[in-house]
């Protein structure tokens, strides 16, 4: 296959995916309107397990069975959706069972994988073209560039943006796996906790009615320590590195006269995504519209209207060249559209059950994260959420700590804020705990694997992170939560 045809293909198969999904929620349609909230205090422990199955798997099968994985993961993901929806609609009802289908896809799902998919798209249409000499000075630099860019087009964009650059500057020395381990450290987790455009937690938190600015008016001392004290131990790191081996006699890269960016235009689209997202947060509309029973508002559908067209602007604009150079492919988006329609449906009755509070299944982690005298512990639900967040997806984590401590923004943005300050830092920080904790931690790894870089094993990877990550967030927690 060519590469021109890679993103034609992989286009094909998350279109019939969404085409698949938007056609089941048309099955369900006729009685959605008329259904009842679902009552969480009602339901069984027994119906977390497909949600539970569904991290379960994303986090063990790509390292027991990775070929199966590979090939099958969007039917793993289909499997447990359907291991909760099928039931369910039995032993419920329909109506109440497709009122769970539609909100999940048109209030959550939709509008996640629209703007995951423009921050991909643009992102994925910047070449940075040239050859940079990685000293320590320059490699440090990248590498806080990153965390700035990260809160603006996400860890993930940032990181398809400047981790092929980084690898070229780099491909003289001898020692660089460490450069790798610190860019998904800063500019693949940390450096997207300042806005919802950072990272999918905060973007869901945004969703949910979370002002676009409260987190980087809430967490920027978090993030200003953690940059800080992760920029700093790199440098002194890459130095000893750098004095100790020195460089290759050849560089693989050859000397150009400068450094020059192709696709250009996308920067404009980037700053198209920025606009409407705040639009969206900014704007307020009395025009609501009930899609069965799920109210959505205006401004959400003209910011995924735009999104929409800005992602197909990027595509037509952007030279064919420059996605070949970038190997650009939709292979990585599909994967997160098929894994996150199921952990969308399946966590449903997980946020229901966690919404009855101490009274719910679910009273011993409400219980775990409430002080005595019944207020939220910040610290506790830091960590809480964090590790959760190491080795499940981060997205969900944040939506099931956000709904333990109520799920009302209002009062979680208010007198709660250090309570959402900690789920926040806790679900963003805490991805770079391991190759699983956040999608672009195995995209990096990869690409890194595909230049040649000896990347350590996934256990190799937390000696770094428990050494040099865990300790910092001792030292934040006892500073800030």
């Amino acid at each position: 296959m060519s590469a021109a045809a890679v993103p034609r293909a992989g286009r094909g198969r998350l279109l019939r995916w969404q085409t698949l999904l938007a056609g089941s929620a048309l099955l369900a349609c006729p009685a959605l309107a008329q259904a009842a909230e679902l009552d969480g205090a009602s339901l069984s422990l027994m119906w977390a397990v497909p949600f539970a199955g569904l991290l379960l798997s994303i986090a063990l099968m790509p390292l027991l069975l990775p070929a199966f994985w590979h090939h099958h993961y969007g039917k793993v993901a289909a499997g447990w959706a359907l291991a909760f929806l099928l039931p369910f609609a039995v032993l419920h009802g329909l109506p109440l069972a497709g009122t769970q289908f539609v909100h999940a896809l048109v209030a959550e799902y939709v509008p996640f994988i629209i703007l995951l998919t423009a921050l991909f798209t643009v992102a994925g249409g910047i070449y940075i073209r040239g050859n940079l000499h990685g000293s320590p000075g320059l490699n440090t630099g990248i590498l806080a560039a990153g965390a700035v860019l990260a809160s603006f087009m996400g860890t993930t964009g940032a990181s398809m943006l400047l981790i092929r650059p980084l690898i070229r500057a780099n491909d003289n020395r001898r020692h660089k796996a460490h450069v790798v381990i610190f860019f998904i450290f800063i500019v693949s987790n940390i450096g997207g906790s300042l806005t919802p455009l950072g990272d999918p937690p905060l973007f869901l938190g945004f969703l949910k009615g979370v002002d676009f600015f409260w987190t980087a008016q809430h967490l920027w001392m978090d993030t200003g320590f953690m940059l800080a004290a992760l920029l700093a131990l790199f440098y002194g790191l890459d130095r000893f590195y750098f004095k100790e081996e020195g460089v290759l006699p050849v560089d693989p890269t050859p000397d150009t006269r400068g450094i020059a960016f192709e696709g250009q235009h996308n920067f404009l689209l980037l700053g198209a995504i920025v606009a409407l997202v705040l639009m969206s947060g900014l704007w307020k509309s009395t025009v609501v519209f009930d899609v069965f029973g799920t109210p959505v508002g205006l401004p959400g559908l003209v910011r995924d209207a735009g999104l929409i067209a800005v992602t197909l602007a990027s595509l037509w604009l952007t030279a064919r060249q420059v996605h070949e150079a970038n190997q650009f492919s939709w292979g990585p988006m599909a994967e997160v559209a098929k894994l996150f329609a199921g952990i969308f449906l399946t966590i449903a009755p997980v946020i229901a059950m966690l919404k009855a509070g101490a009274n719910g299944p679910f009273g011993a982690v409400v219980a775990a994260v409430t002080q005595p005298d019944g207020q939220p512990n910040p610290a506790m639900y830091f960590w809480a959420t964090g590790l959760l967040s190491s080795f499940l997806d981060n997205a969900p984590t944040y939506l099931v700590f956000f709904n333990t401590a109520g799920g009302d923004p209002a009062q979680l943005m208010t007198a709660l804020a250090p309570t959402l300050a900690a789920i926040s830092a806790g679900a963003v920080f805490m991805g770079a705990n391991s190759y699983i904790g956040n999608a672009p931690n195995l995209m990096v790894k990869a690409i890194a694997e595909d230049r040649g870089v000896r990347m350590p094993s996934f256990f190799g990877y937390m000696a770094w992170s428990c050494a040099i990550l865990v300790p910092l967030f001792a030292v934040l927690t006892f500073l800030f939560f």
